[in-house]
């Protein structure tokens, strides 16, 4: 095991596939593991370079791996594709990691924290709810629809449903009637819901400095500062703030050739939740300009002035997103000269 170089294992979720290479890319291990073993045939093996797909558990065992002093590399499985030879299967696909590991233009995917992945949990459940609010809005309203009553759109008008319904004077079924209180009741439920995922994140921006920080940036609220917290290991991961917003998807998709530069419409790579979040912060400030959107002076008023609404939302959304990697890298409240 000395000559080990890098370890490369294919992530499953009882079965683990494990390959590993010396410095010249030779293959020197071939094992299989259930969860158990690998942890123990880790805790045993000399510090080495550890690389695996991020994934469903990876930073999990990538923080398992920093306890036995181990260099951890995760990979975004986009970026593992090209190195799988022939057909696929796990220790294949183990090998192509360990080889895609050791290229010097390979990106990797910082470790996330306990605290991040609690944060990430937080909103993947209150998303969970929204969708299925909104899927319970939409039947109730298909329902009324077949009895001839078209239900206006909007959360006030759901919540006083039955009123709405008295003032129709439009007689319905008993039964019906029985089914719409049912589904009545999941869609407060679901509302009680998301508002203790709410609360939950608002208690995490009391007791973090960061999350305080990132809300002195206008447009910037709860939502997107422990998005930010959960999704944003470090800062440093990159370059400066235009990598952060390239990372968001917030920059032109380039497609050039030729030596003819051509620059399309956002790339949408990256980050879709926390690029929504932006692009939704920026609109609140565009539609406040002489309050939120003030500290921006003239820049944002030319941009408005030259620019349709969409574009400059989106150009709005990037500056939002390179100021809170300033803020972030440099842990200083946001102030109108930092623009």
């Amino acid at each position: 095991m000395s000559s080990l170089h890098i370890l490369g294992i294919d992530l499953g979720k009882h079965c683990f596939h494990l390959i590993g290479h010396d410095s010249a890319g030779r293959e020197l291990l071939r094992k299989k593991f259930n969860r158990n073993q690998l942890i123990l045939f880790l805790s045993k093996l000399s510090p080495t370079t550890v690389a695996f797909e991020a994934c469903g558990g990876a930073h999990w065992l990538a923080r398992k791996c920093l306890e036995f002093n181990h260099q951890i590399k995760l990979i975004p499985p986009q970026y593992v594709k090209p190195y799988v030879k022939n057909n696929k299967n796990d220790f294949i696909d183990a090998s192509a990691i360990a080889e895609a590991a050791c290229r010097p233009s390979m990106r990797f995917v910082a470790v996330k924290s306990e605290e991040a992945q609690v944060i990430a949990s937080i909103h993947r459940v209150r998303d969970g709810y929204i969708k299925e609010r909104t899927a319970c809005m939409s039947r109730i309203g298909a329902m009324l629809l077949e009895f001839g009553l078209s239900l206006p759109t909007g959360h006030a008008k759901m919540k006083g449903l039955f009123q709405w319904l008295a003032e129709q004077n439009q007689p319905l079924p008993a039964l019906f009637i029985q089914e719409l209180q049912g589904l009545h009741e999941y869609y407060s439920y679901l509302n009680e819901r998301i508002k203790s995922q709410d609360k939950k994140l608002h208690q995490v921006i009391e007791h973090n400095e960061l999350a305080l920080l990132l809300k002195t940036i206008p447009g910037v609220g709860d939502l997107t500062a422990t998005l930010c917290l959960a999704d944003i290991s470090s800062p440093a991961n990159f370059t400066n703030g235009r990598n952060m917003a390239a990372w968001l998807g917030l920059v032109p998709r380039q497609y050039s050739t030729g030596g003819k530069p051509k620059l399309l419409g956002v790339s949408k790579r990256g980050n879709k939740q926390l690029r929504t979040l932006f692009i939704h912060g920026a609109r609140a400030v565009l539609s406040k300009p002489d309050k939120t959107g003030k500290v921006f002076g003239q820049w944002l008023i030319d941009l408005r002035a030259s620019k349709p609404f969409n574009v400059a939302v989106v150009a709005l959304a990037n500056k939002l997103a390179r100021i809170a990697w300033a803020v972030m890298y440099n842990r200083q409240a946001f102030r109108m000269t930092t623009i």
